[in-house]
């Protein structure tokens, strides 16, 4: 009698596992899908937003080693034109000007308003290509020599005199192929500043916002693995996202009752063989 009551709980939770199991497999997770979005482009396409143009400079797709699934990103890319850059020097820093290193200085006053590159002469260089020369210097009751046809001659007479460049404040010179103007000079250092073009990037993510230059927030979303589509109506995409979590919510209560039903039939069957104690 005790075993017909086992077979029959058995087979009742079986039947659950069976009907749980039937339910995963047959159930199909719900897709998202936009209709009507502001953009819809490809690789290399581009969009005008306001006064400002938009390139989709990439779009990729990694699977997961997990569980097989696929994840899809981006990239957008953008010129802003006639920005103002700046590039701030301290006093004493090395600077590279024309191809030459050069010393920045500032005058010790409380407001200046100008300052002075001053060439940093390579001395290895010169010695080196000077076949009369000793390739080095070397110090004598506290002066510096170089040898020369066997002879110590001090550098300051050896080494010409480093070329300087002053330059004050809204004057303008070439530095980086760039034409850049002195904006302000302090005591402590040189602001430069010069109009250019400035590329921007920004990464596109499956469902992040990204503002443009309309300064509106598009949500992102990729219907595949060439296309992204951007749009500022967001309800419907939040309301399929939260389907599928329920979805997944669903599956992850079949599957745990599926589990605990065989785990339930194992326990029953195990305590139907245990010997009676009468």
């Amino acid at each position: 009698m005790q075993r017909r009551a086992v077979a029959v709980f058995v087979a009742f939770f079986v039947l659950i596992a069976a009907g749980s199991y039937t339910l995963v497999a047959t159930a199909e997770e719900p897709t998202i899908t936009l209709e009507d979005a502001d953009y819809e482009l490809s690789e290399g396409e581009e969009l005008t937003v306001g006064d400002q143009t938009y390139t989709i400079t990439e779009i990729e797709e990694t699977e997961d080693e997990e569980d097989g699934s696929m994840t899809f990103a981006g990239s957008i890319e953008w010129v802003e034109e006639d920005v103002e850059m700046s590039e701030l020097w301290a006093d004493g820093d090395t600077v590279e000007v024309d191809d030459t290193d050069w010393e920045l200085q500032i005058a010790d006053d409380e407001e200046p308003t100008s300052f002075t590159l001053e060439e940093i002469l390579d001395r290895e260089a010169i010695l080196e290509a000077d076949p009369s020369a000793s390739n080095e210097t070397f110090e004598e009751d506290d002066e510096e020599f170089v040898i020369v046809d066997g002879e110590a001659v001090p550098v300051d007479e050896y080494f010409d005199d480093p070329r300087t460049m002053t330059y004050s404040e809204g004057e303008s010179f070439t530095y980086n192929e760039r034409t850049v103007t002195v904006a302000e000079v302090t005591p402590d250092d040189v602001t430069l500043t010069w109009i250019e073009d400035e590329t921007n990037t920004d990464d596109l993510q499956q469902g992040e916002m990204i503002e443009l230059a309309d300064g509106n927030e598009y949500l992102t979303f990729f219907p595949g693995s060439n296309t992204v589509m951007l749009t500022q109506d967001t309800t419907s995409y939040d309301q399929q996202v939260e389907a599928q979590q329920q979805f997944a919510d669903r599956i992850t209560g079949l599957n745990y009752t599926i589990v605990t039903s065989l785990l339930f039939v194992v326990s029953l069957i195990t305590f139907a063989f245990l010997p009676s104690r009468y």
